[in-house]
């Protein structure tokens, strides 16, 4: 602790705050801290096992973690019971055997983290409102996909059975019934949906205790702590935008599992989806957790109501990455919050500037500034790993200034086409996700194909101005509301062409090349195909090849987001945002004007480089053997 005393005091403050007058005790008797100034935030409840029956029977469990040992804050805190009962059926009376289920956590952990709990029960993990929103306007259910709800509100219209079926199984308020470990399977839990570890010991005790019909009792138990690791994200992120699977270098497929038997390059999930192997997230290739960009400010969220995912993310990656010098904060500055973290991850280094979001300054207490660099602790292992700031190239360029950094530096994304969603009333093999019952009909989502490619260029605006950031489809679909509606297939059939903003998670050291935004159809809205750029003595002209055929419902190649310089899909419904839309035409003549210049200039030559610092000023000093597009 380099002689830290300041750090002493704090750490034993927070651990007041956590377990009240019985742990401060036991700080006074086995830590031997000076504890002047000590404090005990009114958030947190004193607990104490004094005169609890339960250790009677599992006194020699071991297996917890270091601040939920029984010893300290008894059983009774997590599991409820009765533990002054020492008879067994009237000490399990109202017994809770998996705590931390949001339909518990009130009684269970929020007792000692109320704070914590009261922003979950806000998140956007929890209410799942985005989603919903996004849904119920598609649907024709609401006038915009910014109201607020909660998935456990919903009832049974055809958005809301079509959630039922297909969306509602990802919120932190879905029931963890079962023993066990978080596997790729999981979905929901509340609290333990994070912060539930088991060890090789408490798996193999529990294997033999429900093989004994409950009768051999586990003395390992499965530990509670705030060592969350990649698998606890997985089972809900590696649907929708396939964050988790894109993070870890998987691209799913419609392959079946047993065509891809014995091959490496693919992989089966569980529930036997296949994905196909990419290039991996430069930071998990560099064993760095989800948690380690994604604090417990983050993942929890802030108590504030958000109507949409990119709200609540405050991290951005110029915090780490800086341009000139990062924003930081001393230790004697952290809240109640980040201390807990702190201690919890044995941090040292109170003596450091520590690393802030810029949006909200929560601070990043797995980073520090040591003279002029920037260092992040890896929460999975410990490695240091050095920050590197922004390159030259992006911090001296005003060409890009306001493009995303994931624009340039996503080495692919995911895009799926052709998705059409149809209900079958009479299916026998419904199964409600939010109430978790087998039904008799449901909407069915047929999908045509899957795909990867660089993400597509969206502009979001708002009063900072207009920033350009990456794009998915996110409902090229048809929904047949008629077979819902009327049990008429095809009767009332909507089409939408909608594109969603998008944070990959595959980030690379190298960016894509000029060419790969400034020339690619893809890049610019089209769709896959060939765009060329076509020069007669004086004139240019670039021309569009579609790849794929032209949908009948708006005459728009099958992956595309627009029309290829035209109004095209510009003054329609068109993003599953209100404040994200596809490039202007005269955004995609500016972009197409430096792609036409990349026809003879390579992007590091001379002309290229200065204009990035300055384009107006080479349009004015045109050679006279440049040929320029004819549009404006």
């Amino acid at each position: 602790m380099k002689g830290n005393t300041s750090w002493d005091i704090k750490k034993i403050s927070i651990a007041f705050g956590i377990f009240g007058v019985l742990l401060f005790v036991i700080g006074l008797k086995y830590f031997n801290l000076n504890v002047k100034g000590l404090h005990t935030p009114s958030e947190y409840s004193a607990i104490s096992s004094n005169e609890e029956s339960c250790l009677q029977c599992h006194g020699n469990t071991t297996g917890f973690s270091e601040y939920h040992n029984p010893q300290i804050i008894g059983c009774v805190s997590c599991h409820l019971g009765n533990g002054k009962e020492m008879d067994k059926d009237k000490s399990h009376q109202d017994m809770v055997l998996i705590p931390g289920n949001l339909s518990n956590a009130k009684e269970t952990c929020g007792k000692c983290h109320p704070s914590e709990l009261s922003k979950i029960e806000a998140s956007l993990m929890t209410t799942n409102s985005g989603i919903v929103a996004v849904d119920k306007f598609i649907f024709g259910e609401a006038e915009t996909p910014d109201d607020h709800y909660h998935i456990e509100n919903i009832e049974y219209t055809a958005s809301e059975k079509h959630l039922r079926d297909l969306c509602a199984n990802c919120h932190l308020g879905a029931e963890k019934t079962e023993f066990g470990a978080i596997t790729t399977l999981s979905r929901g839990g509340g609290c333990i949906a994070c912060h539930l570890n088991y060890s090789t010991g408490a798996e193999t005790d529990l294997v033999e205790y429900l093989a004994t019909d409950k009768k051999t009792l586990p003395s390992i138990h499965p530990a509670t702590n705030i060592f969350v690791d990649d698998q606890h994200c997985f089972g809900c992120h590696s649907r929708s935008s396939r964050i988790s699977t894109n993070y870890e270098g998987w691209q799913e497929t419609l392959l079946d599992a047993d065509e891809v038997t014995n091959k490496p390059e693919y992989r089966v999930l569980e529930d036997l989806r296949v994905y196909a192997k990419m290039e991996a997230d430069v930071h998990h290739s560099n064993d760095m957790l989800c948690i380690d960009c994604h604090s417990s400010h983050e993942v929890m969220g802030d108590g504030k109501v958000y109507a949409h995912e990119e709200q609540a993310v405050k991290l951005q990656c110029s915090d780490c990455h800086y341009t000139k010098k990062p924003q930081t904060i001393p230790y004697d500055s952290l809240d109640n919050e980040s201390l807990l973290v702190f201690m919890h991850r044995n941090y040292t280094h109170s003596d450091k500037p520590i690393l802030v979001a810029q949006k909200d300054g929560h601070p990043l207490v797995n980073t520090y500034m040591e003279n002029d660099t920037a260092f992040l602790i890896g929460k999975k292992d410990g490695k240091l790993h050095e920050i590197k700031p922004q390159s030259e190239v992006c911090s001296r360029d005003n060409a890009h200034k306001n493009v995303s950094c994931a624009t340039c530096h996503s080495s692919w994304t995911n895009k799926c086409i052709g998705c059409h969603n149809v209900y079958e009333p009479d299916d026998p093999n419904g199964f409600d996700l939010l109430d978790k019952k087998d039904v008799t009909g449901q909407w069915v989502e047929h999908v045509a194909e899957f795909l990867t490619s660089y993400p597509t260029l969206g502009v979001r605006e708002s009063k900072e101005g207009k920033h350009f950031e990456p794009a998915i489809p996110g409902m090229i679909m048809t929904l047949d509301k008629g077979s819902f509606e009327h049990g008429r297939v095809g009767e009332n059939v909507s089409f939408h062409r909608l594109y969603a903003p998008n944070s990959p998670h595959t980030t690379t050291k190298v960016v894509r090349d000029c060419k790969s935004c400034h020339t690619d159809p893809a890049a610019l809205g089209y769709g896959s195909g060939e765009l060329r750029y076509s020069t007669s003595k004086e004139t240019g002209e670039w021309t569009f090849t579609p790849e794929y055929a032209l949908n009948t419902n708006d005459n728009l190649p099958e992956d595309a987001w627009i029309g290829f310089m035209n109004e095209q899909n510009q003054n329609t419904v068109n993003t599953t945002r209100t404040d994200f839309r596809p490039l202007s035409i005269k955004e995609q003549q500016r972009m197409l004007l430096v792609g036409a210049c990349l026809q003879c200039h390579s992007e590091t030559s001379e002309v290229m480089q200065r204009s990035l610092i300055d384009f107006q000023e080479v349009l004015n000093n045109l050679d006279s053997q440049c040929i320029v597009p004819s549009h404006p």
